[in-house]
């Protein structure tokens, strides 16, 4: 299992089986990990990539976002457009509509909510402006 699914226990527990320390409580690997920063249970995913094309495509890309296509610097009235999309955006209606805040009391949201079908969301941005 790795070291990012391990709680403070646990941890404690391992650097004593290395022989890190003798003895070591959770509260005080937590402190330490803490002070440097350092979050095991934090992960992001990564995937290398299997395009053998890859660095070749990204090349061009990349020259883009610098301002030259195939060598050339791009003109004043020549633009770079990055766009995306999202797709299958659940469009819902509350109801109800939501309480205000009052002294002592949260605001209040009715879950109730009627479908409104899916809508999809474009963007567009012009990465040198």
């Amino acid at each position: 299992m790795p070291l990012s699914r391990f709680s403070l226990r646990e941890l404690a527990r391992q650097v004593v089986l290395w022989a890190v320390v003798g003895a070591i409580s959770a509260a005080t690997v937590g402190r330490w990990l803490r002070q440097d920063a350092l979050r095991p249970w934090r992960y992001r995913s990564w995937i290398f990539p299997r395009d053998p094309h890859f660095e070749e495509k990204a090349a061009r890309v990349l020259d883009l976002y610098e301002g030259c296509w195939e060598g050339v610097p791009l003109g004043p009235k020549e633009y770079v457009l990055s766009a995306d999309e999202k797709t299958s955006i659940q469009a819902r209606v509350r109801l109800h509509p939501s309480a205000p805040p009052a002294p002592g009391e949260p605001m209040r949201v009715e879950h109730e909510y009627e479908r409104g079908g899916a809508l999809a969301y474009l963007a567009a941005w012009d990465v040198h402006r």
